[in-house]
């Protein structure tokens, strides 16, 4: 028997997302955060073919990098892809790989040099279209996720009108990128120098409905939309609102505000009032419960509960909550118990990646 049929089941589903825009809106930026969400261990490549900009990033995200020249052939950033699974990657960033199409060696400029060398269109892109394809074919099977950062041109039409006048029509930014190659993402969004990190849904974009929740108009690209397309490719459900508040509330008022507030309105009253009103009751005596046992604990017990003292860096701090976070939603209310001031406030600036991540370790704490 040639072919079998078997009951469809979403699971470990492969990712390409695309991030197009001019210099300044926050592509590079954007898809970091995006891949920190996805691999919150930090199992990260980064091929750079910017001359090494993704090392601008290097203190702020945990990740692999790899710099790639000229000439950008397809294959090659197919050989590149490959080495950063090979070494581990979950997630693979190409940023740029506008140079695929019009870089130096690219499929543009291969053709032109098969013109040159006496071919003539258009049988001179038959080599750089099937190395395309062959390439595209490839990214479809990695194992990795992938996303891509694209540059992208502001496009005109130059058009006569009904009384033949010549006329300028906008078209809008448009990805710099083999024009069919957009197709094949599972999402892709145009960011903007005047707003860096939100996509602009006025402009080229694919978002279907089953990934429309992980990405709200007028929200950042960050943490919380990777770490729930990883788990929708993984095959998990996305845990309904008022379920992912009433842990905020858990956490208290400050990380329940933060939880509301990077709402979209309608997601907002997707919650009824009163179950708004509840939940910030709820946040209000969690609150209320954590001073309670802060004031009845002597203060060395306050200091044993540190997991590192409030004059470390910030960034050292986080990565402690992170990891407390990665032991799930118990360990983080354990150590909010006795943490201090300055811990506390950090972690009301991240409250939903902390909050999201001890849930995904819940989630893996009760699927073991």
């Amino acid at each position: 028997m040639t072919f079998q049929f078997v009951p469809a089941v979403r699971e470990n589903v492969n990712i390409l997302i695309a991030l197009a825009g001019p210099s300044g809106s926050g592509k590079t930026f954007s898809a970091l955060r995006l891949a920190q969400g996805m691999s919150p261990s930090g199992k990260i490549a980064f091929i750079d073919t910017e001359s090494g900009r993704g090392k601008h990033y290097a203190d702020r995200f945990t990740f692999l990098h790899g710099d790639m020249r000229a000439p950008y052939r397809p294959e090659r950033f197919v050989e590149a892809i490959r080495a950063a699974e090979d070494a581990g990657a979950e997630v693979v960033i190409i940023d740029s790989f506008s140079h695929e199409y019009d870089g130096d060696g690219g499929v543009l400029d291969w053709a032109s040099e098969i013109e040159r060398a006496g071919t003539k269109p258009p049988a001179n892109w038959k080599a750089p279209k099937l190395a395309h394809k062959k390439m595209m074919g490839a990214l479809l099977q990695c194992r990795a996720q992938l996303i891509f950062c694209l540059r992208a041109d502001e496009k005109i039409a130059i058009e006569r009108d009904e009384r033949g006048k010549t006329v300028v029509r906008p078209l809008g930014w448009m990805p710099i990128c083999e024009k069919r190659f957009m197709y094949e993402m599972t999402a892709s969004f145009t960011l903007t120098a005047d707003n860096p990190g939100k996509p602009n849904f006025d402009l080229p974009h694919k978002l279907q409905d089953q990934h429309r929740a992980f990405f709200p108009a007028g929200q950042f690209i960050g943490e919380d939309a990777g770490r729930m397309v990883a788990e929708w490719a993984r095959g998990g459900a996305v845990r309904p609102l008022v379920d992912r508040a009433a842990d905020m509330a858990a956490l208290g008022r400050g990380a329940l505000k933060d939880f509301y507030r990077r709402l979209t309105p309608t997601e907002q009253k997707s919650v009824a009032d009163a179950d708004w009103k509840r939940l910030f009751a709820d946040a209000d005596a969690a609150d209320a419960a954590r001073s309670q046992n802060a004031a009845d604990d002597p203060p060395a017990a306050k200091d044993a509960g540190a997991e590192r003292p409030a004059t470390a860096p910030a960034s050292d701090r986080l990565s402690a909550i992170r990891a407390i976070a990665a032991k799930g939603m118990d360990a983080v209310h354990d150590w909010r118990e006795t943490a201090s001031a300055d811990d506390l406030a950090l972690f009301d600036d991240h409250a939903s990646e902390i909050f999201s991540l001890a849930a995904v370790a819940d989630q893996k704490n009760a699927a073991a």
